[in-house]
């Protein structure tokens, strides 16, 4: 393999000078605030770790890699990289515009030179890109409920790339890889992809491929955004630095790669093979089921096995880069070591631990085996998820009006309150409302509003060790979903469905609100004028009829100390 690897790769940088003019020009701009997943796009397409992407695609571009994963420029090309904007803001953009790019704090990344503008069919984009327009995949859920409903494509201009203010010293442009590798006389270089912490397992798989190719060893994390429920990244480095020193120090090297994955399988690894290229990588290590999100809606993984692994093969000579395609790898008892799991010795043990064992031994406090992982990243996780116990968490009871949320709720915080340990809020309905939401009236858009600030403050609490019950109407299952996402990153959360009759909350109608939503008094009201979507699936179900509070807040308790989040 020659040096081509390592020679410079265009990037979409001007120079100081004229950065320090365009900002000021920019300032009189339209201007779009980035959102994470965008700002993770910006900095790969501006220090070329995109290329040949000059920009965010076009309407023709975003068709062809649709259609056959190609830009109109026929270079091959898997993952559509749009910027999805508000219909509010696309109505002020036409294309010829510039329209300036600014991070959250309001700083100028880059101009963006408007070509295109469409609305997207975003059910043919999730199974033309993710095989399936199914919910249960998190960047279709993405698409349809986060993304902006209009893209916008054309050239950028950079102007800085964004700041990170964590591990700096760990975060490698493409070319200053390619230098790094160059400088080093690193002429073969293996990439090993990874989300995870590494255990001993990844460890003997990336030792065996940089044996096999013959070549230096990057472990090349992502640290932009994963799948919700991952480990953070701040955890992950510091488990990786804890295992570098496993690793021969002259022939591995250790990058962060700010790139936000899409979990679209065989096409993401396709994806990702092409963005190593782009780092000056020769050769790339596909796992088995690489980038999979998990089970879709019938309970079934996405992708095969090996998909990813086939699809990249099929395209690695275009691409210029080798895969090196692993087998799972298992520990074998007998033997103290690791194999893959189709050269395990007849008649030997093997013994596994799944991601999700891992995290029940977390959760639960429980022993992890030396063969599985290394003490220094075990000792990480633990900093980072100690047993459930001594997690925060959020009980989310929803239900109509009336169905005894509240009275529930209070229950369940004096009960919590008397067993101590963690300190317990109440984010009623009414009290938010009051100091949190006094602005917002009952249209959906704001109910969902107060719903999403009731989640924000639920998750801020359980990242900190207390304990949220949060009793809302929520009627709206996306708006739950994405409630559970943002606390899940945190902590356990806990839907309590109290299921109470519509015709029982009628009979009880302290307030008087159901008799004014009959005669029209009151517009979209849940369950008379605007539907309620029940859970289909939640934690738990109460059923308030014939049934007094302290059972069904005793009902909660026992759920609660059954997930291992209070002890019994």
């Amino acid at each position: 393999m020659s040096n081509a690897n390592h020679a410079p790769i265009p990037e979409l940088y001007v120079s100081y000078e004229s950065a320090q003019k365009l900002k000021v020009e920019a300032g009189e701009l339209p201007s779009w605030d980035l959102t994470q997943r965008q700002v993770c796009d910006l900095e790969l397409l501006m220090n070329g770790g995109f290329h040949p992407l000059k920009g965010f695609m076009t309407e023709a571009d975003y068709d062809g890699v649709l259609d056959d994963m190609r830009l109109a420029s026929g270079a091959l090309w898997p993952m559509p990289i749009n910027l999805d904007v508000s219909e509010a803001f696309a109505e002020k953009v036409e294309p010829g515009q510039d329209i300036a790019l600014r991070d959250a704090e309001g700083v100028i990344l880059a101009i963006l030179s408007v070509t295109d503008k469409w609305v997207p069919d975003k059910a043919r984009e999730a199974v033309a890109v993710f095989g399936a327009d199914d919910l249960a995949h998190p960047s279709v859920n993405y698409l349809h409920h986060t993304a902006g409903k209009v893209y916008l494509g054309g050239p950028v201009t950079g102007i800085q790339p964004p700041v990170h203010y964590d591990f700096r010293g760990r975060r490698d442009t493409p070319n200053e890889l390619r230098a790094f590798f160059r400088k080093l006389g690193w002429r073969r270089v293996v990439a090993f992809q990874t989300r995870n912490p590494l255990h001993r397992a990844h460890q003997e798989l990336t030792f065996r491929a940089a044996r096999e190719a013959q070549a230096n060893l990057l472990i090349h994390p992502v640290v932009g955004m994963t799948k919700p429920g991952d480990v953070d990244h701040f955890t992950r480095v510091r488990c990786y630095e804890a295992v570098l020193d496993k690793y021969p120090q002259s022939t591995t090297h250790l990058s962060l790669l700010n790139l936000a994955m899409r979990m679209g399988g065989p096409r993401e690894a396709l994806w990702h093979a092409i963005i190593r290229k782009n780092h000056g990588i020769t050769h790339f290590i596909v796992g088995r089921d690489h980038a999979g999100p998990g089970k879709n809606s019938a309970g079934e993984d996405f992708y095969g096995p090996y998909d990813a692994q086939e699809m990249v093969l099929k395209h690695q000579e275009e691409i210029g880069i080798e895969v090196v395609p692993f087998k799972h790898m298992v520990y074998v008892q007998e033997r103290a070591q690791y194999f893959p799991v189709d050269e395990v010795p007849e008649g030997t043990t093997v013994l596994n631990i799944s991601g999700t064992e891992l995290r029940r031994r977390l959760r639960e406090g429980l022993e992890i085996p030396e063969w599985f992982s290394f003490p220094e990243v075990v000792e990480e996780l633990r900093r980072t998820s100690p047993p459930r116990a001594q997690q925060g968490f959020t009980v989310f009871f929803t239900g109509l009006s009336g169905s005894g949320k509240s009275t529930i709720a209070n229950a369940l915080m004096v009960k919590l309150m008397e067993m101590g340990g963690r300190p317990v809020t109440l984010l009623d309905g009414d009290v938010v409302r009051k100091h949190l939401s006094s602005e917002l009236g009952f249209s959906k858009e704001h109910r969902d509003i107060n719903i999403r600030r009731i989640g924000y403050v639920a998750s801020e609490i359980t990242k900190n060790g207390g304990i949220a019950l949060c009793a809302p109407i929520a009627p709206y299952s996306a708006t739950r979903r994405s409630v559970r996402e943002m606390i899940e990153a945190y902590g356990a959360f806990v839907e309590v469905h109290v299921a109470t009759s519509l015709e029982e909350c009628e009979r009880r109608d302290r307030k008087g609100l159901y008799k004014l939503a009959r005669e029209g008094k009151i517009k979209e009201f849940t369950g008379i004028s605007d539907p309620y979507e029940a859970p289909g699936t939640p934690e738990l179900r109460v059923d308030t009829e014939g049934m007094d509070v302290d059972t069904c807040a005793h009902q909660v308790v026992l759920k609660l100390e059954q997930m291992g989040l209070i002890a019994g």
